[in-house]
């Protein structure tokens, strides 16, 4: 049985108030809230393991190593990648993607070639790709969406001989559409096409199986589910990666320096450049063991039936406009009602306890697409309940009494 009461117990700001209501927070696709269980592994490790790892020979260095490297394994298992060298760690998906655009394409892009992406990608999944265009002439093409928030056409209409790599969010962080990567994998790769998924929204709700994806490289982020911030996971096939030049230079992804010439540390330690950030690697791991001690598949049924119930209960307010109504969506319901500017109803949603995410959620051709300049976004968690959609529900009933 999922107990939710019992889940909320494990995240004492969900019991704060704010403005004197009871804190509902639905903004869970910019940020998750942290149990405790996270933040006292990172504590002890700060105060009781606080070395830096690899190459140290003294015990705490050692001992932090061990951690951050059973780290590496924890996710390995979680994505069911084959090889733990092929779990890199980064600062978050943005980083990932970055250093995919700008490793890939020096590898194996010229001028002209072409990356395919969405009508309904995060700036992260756009804004890269340009930077690689502005530099190397590269082309950035993106498949349509309908108007109920899915993709328009088969990934096959946009692949052409030019075509070196489609990269596509897993799930929409505005539209919640569940995108069918599975299928678009396959078609690209009858092509010998790579695919990146960006698994920022999709990774803290639902099983990831990349060897059953197939997928190329998948990216995502720690403190979307329920870790750290500023910790990240980049999964790359390992015969990519090698034939990858290294994202950034330094201490750590070396292998030897001289004046004449440096060689390089094998995957993963390639693109890790710098110290890592290994007590948030163990926070990650330990968020890990919690999201799979409620299991991936009760998390995602309690999550897809808030979204329905949510769906269900805004239908009812007048003026209600939803934006994504796709057939597999999951966590996300975004909206406006009647002429209220976003801005205004989230503001106003504060006062009474409830916390929304208002505007163009980093997706400007998205916003552009649906012919607004932004819209209120409500996601879910592990730990929301019914009762706080209620909440939700009566919240913007009341704010629309105002205008």
């Amino acid at each position: 049985m999922y107990d939710v009461k019992k889940i909320r117990e494990d995240f004492p700001i969900l019991s704060r108030e704010v403005y004197g209501k009871p804190l509902v927070y639905l903004d869970n696709a910019a940020t998750t809230q942290k149990p405790l269980c996270v933040l006292d592994a990172m504590r002890d490790e700060y105060l009781n393991v606080n070395a830096n790892v690899h190459r140290g020979v003294h015990y705490l260095s050692q001992q932090a190593t061990d951690l951050h490297e059973a780290a590496r394994e924890k996710v390995r298992a979680f994505i069911n990648a084959e090889k733990t060298s092929e779990v890199i760690f980064t600062r978050g998906t943005t980083e990932s993607i970055n250093l995919v655009a700008q490793s890939f394409c020096e590898a194996f892009m010229k001028e002209g070639d072409e990356v395919v992406v969405t009508d309904m990608e995060h700036h992260s999944n756009i804004v890269p790709w340009q930077l690689q265009a502005q530099k190397r002439g590269i082309v950035v093409r993106h498949m349509a969406i309908n108007d109920r928030g899915e993709l328009a056409d088969s990934v096959a209409s946009y692949l052409t001989e030019r075509t070196r790599l489609v990269s596509i969010a897993h799930v929409s962080n505005v539209l919640g559409t569940v995108n069918p990567v599975k299928d678009i994998i396959a078609l690209a790769h009858e092509r010998g096409i790579p695919v990146l998924v960006d698994g920022a929204q999709s990774a803290p709700h639902m099983k990831i199986d990349v060897q059953d994806l197939d997928c190329d490289f998948f990216a995502f982020s720690g403190h979307k589910m329920y870790g750290p911030t500023g910790i990240g996971v980049l999964y790359g096939k390992e015969k990519w990666l090698e034939k990858m030049p290294p994202y950034q230079g330094g201490g750590e992804m070396i292998d030897q320096v001289s004046w004449e010439k440096t060689t390089f540390e094998q995957l993963p330690l390639k693109f890790e450049a710098g110290t890592p950030d290994y007590v948030a690697t163990h926070g990650l791991a330990t968020a890990i063991d919690y999201l799979q001690s409620i299991g991936m598949d009760q998390i995602q049924t309690h999550e897809q039936e808030l979204t329905r119930y949510c769906m269900e209960q805004l239908r009812t307010i007048e003026g209600m406009r939803f934006f994504g109504e796709a057939e597999q969506k999951d966590a996300v319901v975004s909206f406006q009602v009647g002429d209220i500017h976003h801005l205004d109803m989230g503001t106003l949603l504060d006062r009474l306890g409830i916390a929304v995410r208002t505007g163009h959620h980093c997706a400007h051709p998205l916003m552009t697409r649906l012919g607004v300049t932004g819209t209120v976004r409500a996601s879910f968690a592990l730990y929301n309940n019914k009762e706080e959609i209620d909440i939700l529900t009566e919240g913007i009933r009341r704010v629309s009494r105002m205008f």
